[in-house]
């Protein structure tokens, strides 16, 4: 029987992942990228003798004891790669002196909450009770919900079974409602910092810090795009072929059925199966023109909250900053005004646990702000105006770490500024969003339901990758996306779903 024929659409991690599973299953893939360069989001650049870091910072799935290390292993991702597990996952600096250390394990964390706020102390034991009854949990990994029977759901309610009731309980909950639960006004201040996003749920914020403390979400060394790059290899020596500079402009269709993909030079290109790993809006809206939406489709985009693009200040600096905390925030002496929002305090990583960033005795320094979308795409209409706006937020950044580091204005050798219209124009993800869904306690109630369709209505032999069907996104949740959708088309191919792991090199 001749083998069926499948196009990817993007070569970020969930495209990667779906042509790696889709050769290891005995189908023809190949993979239309805009970028000249894999990975997506997943990505990082170099600027005059630096590598600049645009994704991970900690990588769920990174202990061999992991449930999730295996996938891994499948898209030859962690062979040969060394992961650095920190101490401390960031310091939170008060304006009155005070710092709040956010060890990664769970016993120091406890007892630097206790010392910080002892009249909190039955808070801060439930707090760290629950990541403790988390470090306990695998989420289920085996195969998409689509594809569960009676025992699939047995196995797995008995398995999630001593979980449920915490589950439930902490997704409800968002970080700032538990945060106003301290007395202390330091620590209620400080604790929704962990996880600086509106109506975030605690069940997340639990679930990393448990990843986190089982050193199971370490850094790869190399960063982002050397991991891109790994699966990219990986999908080449399955037999799959990635097509780069080659934007795909419409998806086509025959009979309701989905048949191939028109590029922008107006070459088309058919098969089987299209699998579009691309921006949710531009699939549905642009390459398939909004023919086979629904009032619940439309209303995802038109309502939900999304992930926030950022604003990164990117500097080289000739200087070593290896014996300071590796990620802090801290309070600015005087509030200062970034892309027309007033901003009181000011995050600052360094990546000096990774040598391959920065020559040696060098240091890349990392600060990010939420951005606007709106206001950056209405300074981008005039290129001056725009590029002014980002030297100006660059300049502020550079004295108010000045004032924390002196002397480091002489040191910096590169400044580089990415802005929300970058994301938008490299990746070409909707609104510049680095992740897709807002993961929010609402959202919560989708993913422990049925989750959001990877079809849509009426439109055959077509499914959805990636972050804009998996709410909340990141590196992993794409992996797997990728993953379910060859199960689910090996299933209805009557075929049996394989795997093996890539050659450790």
């Amino acid at each position: 029987m001749t083998e069926k024929s499948i196009i990817i659409v993007g070569a970020g991690i969930a495209g990667l992942s779906a042509g790696c599973y889709g050769q290891m299953n005995g189908y023809r893939t190949q993979i239309f990228e805009r970028h000249t360069i894999p990975g997506g989001l997943c990505t990082s650049w170099k600027r005059g003798g630096y590598t600049f870091d645009g994704c991970i910072h900690w990588l769920v799935g990174s202990s061999p004891s992991s449930s999730f290390y295996p996938i891994w292993e499948e898209l030859g991702a962690v062979q040969g790669r060394r992961f650095v597990n920190h101490e401390e996952f960031m310091r939170i600096e008060g304006p009155d002196g005070k710092t709040f250390i956010i060890y990664t394990d769970v016993d120091r964390l406890e007892q630097q909450m206790k010392e910080l706020a002892p009249a909190d102390a039955a808070v801060i034991e439930e707090f760290c009770s629950a990541v403790r009854l988390f470090t306990r949990f695998e989420p289920p990994m085996d195969k998409p919900r689509e594809l569960y029977g009676l025992v699939d759901m047995l196995k797995t309610g008995l398995k999630t079974l001593p979980f449920l009731s915490a589950i439930r309980k902490w997704s409800q909950v968002s970080i700032q409602d538990f945060a106003a639960r301290f007395s202390d006004p330091f620590l209620r201040q400080a604790f929704p910092l962990i996880s600086d996003m509106p109506d975030f749920p605690m069940f997340a914020v639990l679930l990393v810090r448990a990843f986190i403390h089982n050193r199971n979400a370490g850094y790869p060394i190399g960063g982002s795009l050397k991991f891109s790059l790994a699966i990219a290899r990986r999908y080449r020596d399955l037999g799959g072929e990635v097509h780069y500079k080659s934007p795909v402009e419409k998806i086509l269709v025959k009979n309701d059925r989905a048949v191939g993909v028109r590029l922008a030079d107006g070459t088309e290109h058919h098969a089987d199966i299209v699998i579009s790993a691309a921006d949710g809006h531009a699939t549905i809206f642009d390459m398939l023109e909004g023919q086979y939406s629904s009032d619940e489709i439309r209303g995802y985009y038109g309502k939900l909250p999304i992930f926030q693009p950022y604003i990164q200040v990117s500097l080289g600096v000739n200087r070593d900053f290896s014996n300071e905390p590796h990620l802090i925030t801290f309070p600015l002496e005087a509030p200062i005004t970034v892309a027309g929002e007033v901003r009181q305090r000011m995050g600052v990583k360094h990546y000096c646990f990774d040598p391959s960033l920065a020559p040696a005795g060098k240091s890349v320094l990392v600060v990010m702000f939420w951005g606007n979308y709106e206001h950056w795409k209405h300074l981008y209409a005039d290129r001056e105006r725009y590029e002014a706006e980002k030297q100006q937020i660059a300049d502020a950044v550079i004295a108010q770490l000045e004032k924390r580091f002196p002397g480091l204005t002489e040191q910096i050798e590169v400044v580089d500024v990415v802005a929300p219209m970058t994301y938008e124009r490299y990746t070409g993800n909707w609104q510049g969003s680095p992740e897709g869904w807002m993961l929010t306690t609402k959202m919560m109630g989708t993913l422990m339901g049925e989750g959001m369709r990877k079809t849509l209505p009426g439109l055959e032999s077509f499914y959805m990758v990636g972050q804009w069907v998996e709410p909340g996104g990141g590196v992993p949740t794409v992996a797997v996306s990728g993953r379910n959708a060859i199960q689910i088309i090996c299933k209805r191919d009557k075929k049996i779903f394989v795997t093996e792991s890539a050659t450790p090199f």
